[in-house]
């Protein structure tokens, strides 16, 4: 739920410079403390390449606390923890260990950090409403409790987050 209280903040005309702020330091522990777990359940190659990802999410989160710099909507942090989320109940679903997904995943969400460019084909740099972050969030609950929903549901961000990611590296190469 995440997302959903930028949205409300600013329909209640509750915005702030300091809510902002807080929001991205609050993101940035519970996202490093969830990937340092992840990481380190799944041995020392998946913790290690995880302290990378953690170290991109500390340098991303600490660069967005400058209000110089634009934000844009859909965070390659929560699309970090989104993916470890579909990794781990693809791997629970169809009987396979997630080491590797996870590593994949740690490494080019890693990568995604650093790309300065907004990245608009994101699931939720789409959804502009909070009807449509309920609904982002209803199928993240869904996938974990109807686990015959979690390929469908996973292969949409997936693939969504890999379309933005190469669109947005063909756009700028030009």
């Amino acid at each position: 739920m995440d997302d959903l209280d930028g949205i409300l903040a600013i329909k209640l005309n509750a915005k702030s410079e300091f809510g902002a702020r807080m929001d991205n330091v609050c993101d940035a522990v519970s996202h490093t403390i969830l990937v340092m777990f992840i990481g380190l359940h799944y041995g020392i190659a998946t913790g290690i390449i995880g302290l990378i990802a953690i170290a991109a999410i500390l340098i991303r989160s600490v660069t967005r606390l400058d209000p110089a710099i634009k934000k844009s909507a859909g965070s390659p942090t929560n699309e970090l923890i989104r993916h470890a989320l579909f990794a781990l109940l693809l791997a629970n679903l169809f009987n396979f260990d997630p080491t590797w997904p996870l590593i994949i995943i740690f490494l080019t969400n890693t990568v995604t950090m650093f790309v300065p460019y907004p990245m608009p084909y994101l699931i939720r740099s789409m959804t502009k409403s909070a009807t449509a972050i309920l609904l982002v969030n209803v199928s993240l609950i869904l996938a974990w409790l109807v686990p015959y929903t979690a390929p469908v549901i996973a292969a949409g961000f997936i693939l969504s987050y890999l379309y933005s990611l190469t669109k947005v590296m063909i756009d700028h190469k030009k």
